[in-house]
């Protein structure tokens, strides 16, 4: 019972709460952001589909942590989803900036991503890595392909796009050593069009 409660206080918190971070918000401290209209709207567009993976990544953890029977394990999966917080509240700050508005599907987002975490749970210890694994490298090179399209004077999006960006392809070599498995092919490649249409939606809505 009590671990249901904090699962549902999790997703209270995450979808309906302001968040704040634990770590300062990344900046480049020596070049302000001076973006025209459109190169806000593209540089919101960007930051809401981020926004909305972070809200997912808080789903995954959370069911992976409430599936586990292994403490170390659940303890590994609590603490990534902790340090995510920072890229909630550093995405939310931004499109605050930005004078956008987070997706009005978060709610849906996260209830899909924590079924995707409760299966990968139910599969056992070592696919549930796996599926952090692969979930982080997409997400990794997902963030890459945003710091090519972002404006270039977009500054403060840029800074905090590439810390998240080394932060989850941390997060992947850390599941790999905590003894994740490899995933089939076709389970990367229905992660990958799973991914691509929530990104697509939440550019827009």
């Amino acid at each position: 019972m009590d671990s249901l409660l904090i699962t549902a206080d999790s997703a209270l918190r995450t979808l309906f709460v302001k968040h704040r971070a634990a770590t300062s918000c990344p900046t480049v401290t020596d070049q302000a952001t001076h973006l025209d209209a459109l190169e806000s709207r593209s540089a919101a567009s960007l930051m809401r589909v981020n926004h909305v993976g972070e809200v997912c990544a808080q789903a995954l953890y959370t069911a992976q942590a409430l599936t586990t029977r292994n403490p170390v394990l659940r303890a590994h999966f609590t603490r990534a989803c902790i340090e995510e917080t920072d890229h909630l509240a550093w995405t939310e700050q931004r499109l605050t900036e930005l004078k956008a508005r987070p997706s009005i599907l978060n709610p849906l987002w996260y209830a899909g991503a924590f079924g995707l975490g409760l299966l990968a749970g139910r599969l056992g210890d070592a696919v549930s890595l796996g599926f952090v694994v692969e979930t982080e490298v997409q997400v990794g090179a997902h963030l890459q392909s945003h710091l090519d399209k972002l404006p270039t004077a977009d500054h403060a999006s840029r800074a905090i796009v590439a810390q998240m960006r080394d932060d989850e392809l941390r997060h992947a070599q850390d599941a790999q050593d905590a003894g994740a498995m490899e995933l089939p092919a076709p389970v990367k490649d229905l992660m990958r069009a799973a991914a691509k249409v929530m990104t697509t939606v939440a550019h827009h809505i």
